[in-house]
């Protein structure tokens, strides 16, 4: 996945003005960031005719003439890169959910991810061909509804779109909306990746793998719903380059406006979600630790880590609009934001009451906004210290307790839009 370099904004909050195509049925403290590079993806062959217009026309007639199928269209001169066909079989898929995720689950080994790459990977699909396949990932990946757990088939499906797209060097055109989608429905497990990590064995877990211990912690995250499967985007297949790295994928679809604004919308939909289940302390209350003398094992450790990686998140996709802003792959940042206000849902507000419910990760991206998205939506301070204060207010959070969180949020925020690659 291409990096898109390094974004250093002055203004903190962002505001910078300057095998083939297969649909058979086939706990510890908090991990440290470790820095990802992608490898210069090689020259493809399909690079390589562009460059040698008389060869492609002789390699197609031969391949004619030996009864081969050309999955591509080949340009003209002037005309661009080629371009690939996207088959009927596989834009079929996106009115199959349950085919297409046997299409792009992976397998709990990985054996099938040259398939998933073979299907998704199309630098210069024709025609509609990226939004084709942008609708093929999200029916692959969606839950079957707002309140229905993931499937383990389902989450191994994502991690299987991730990793196919880590070597892709662009979004096609139009598929980056489908892609968002997938993230947004994966918002808790996509927060957790912080590198490869060795003792993530497969690449989604089943739901009696993520249950909270006796202390009432679990690796995967707070609030999960009872019977959902996660995906774990730190698994990697050893000695390889297969790997899923979602924040990779973001910078890739924070060029996009509606891709940006479905992430920034499930962020947001993510921070109420998780404000209206803490405790009057600010808390988890399901988490008891038991201190010793040697590990005190504060009561706040892991709500002031989600919290960072929620700033995180949202501090990367701040960081990529600035920097594509000044280097112009965003060529005009108001049309780029006045795109993004069109495409965003609204604003979210959380319960002024403490809520136990533990709904999927599907209902955080079908949260109905509690109003309209103003023109201040891309001042993050603004957005998420509104939130919190609100909800402070209303639930009485002692004002200490309220500082502590605010600033938490705001150094993770300010640090990562600084230092977004």
């Amino acid at each position: 996945m291409r990096n898109g370099g390094e974004a250093r904004e002055a203004d903190a909050d962002g505001n910078d003005t300057a095998d083939r195509n297969d649909t058979a049925d086939g706990h510890g403290e908090p991990r440290q960031e470790t820095g990802q590079s992608a490898d210069p993806a090689p020259p493809t062959l399909l690079r390589r005719l562009k460059k040698h217009r008389l060869l492609a026309s002789a390699v197609t007639l031969a391949l004619v003439a030996t009864g081969v199928a050309v999955p591509l269209a080949l340009a003209g001169q002037d005309d661009g890169p080629p371009c690939q066909e996207i088959p009927a079989a596989t834009r079929a898929l996106a009115e199959n959910p349950a085919a297409a995720t046997r299409a792009l689950d992976p397998g709990d080994d990985l054996n099938r991810l040259d398939a998933v790459r073979r299907l998704l990977a199309h630098e210069h699909p024709c025609s509609d061909g990226g939004q084709a396949l942008g609708a093929v990932v999200d029916a692959a990946t969606r839950a079957t509804g707002p309140d229905t757990p993931h499937t383990l088939a389902q989450a191994r499906a994502a991690f299987g779109v991730v990793a196919a797209l880590n070597d892709v060097s662009e979004i096609p055109d139009g598929m980056a909306p489908g892609v968002a989608r997938m993230l947004a429905e994966y918002v808790v497990d996509q927060h957790r990746y912080l590198g490869s990590d060795d003792e993530a064995v497969l690449p989604a877990v089943p739901a009696e793998s993520t249950r909270p211990n006796e202390k009432g912690w679990t690796t995967y995250g707070r609030f999960l719903a009872p019977g959902e499967a996660h995906a774990d985007f730190e698994h990697n297949r050893p000695y390889t380059r297969d790997k899923a790295d979602p924040r990779d994928l973001i910078a890739e679809l924070a060029k996009d406006p509606e891709a940006f604004a479905i992430l920034y919308a499930a962020e947001r939909a993510w921070f109420a979600y998780y404000l209206e289940r803490l405790d009057g302390q600010g808390t988890d209350p399901a988490y008891q630790p038991k201190p010793t003398k040697y590990y005190p094992s504060p009561r706040t450790t892991w709500i002031h880590y989600d919290l960072e990686h929620m700033a995180d998140r949202i501090g990367v996709l701040m960081g990529y609009r600035s920097l594509y802003a000044r280097n112009g792959t965003i060529p005009d940042l108001t049309a780029f934001d006045a795109a993004v206000r069109r495409h965003t849902p609204g604003v979210y507000l959380a319960d002024e009451r403490q809520l136990t419910s533990r709904p999927p990760m599907a209902s955080i991206a079908a949260r109905k906004p509690s109003g309209r998205a103003d023109e201040n939506l891309m001042d993050v301070r603004h957005q998420l210290d509104t939130v919190l204060d609100a909800w402070a207010a209303a639930r009485r959070i002692p004002a200490a307790r309220a500082a502590s969180l605010r600033q938490v949020i705001d150094n993770s925020y300010v640090r990562v839009l600084q230092t977004t690659m």
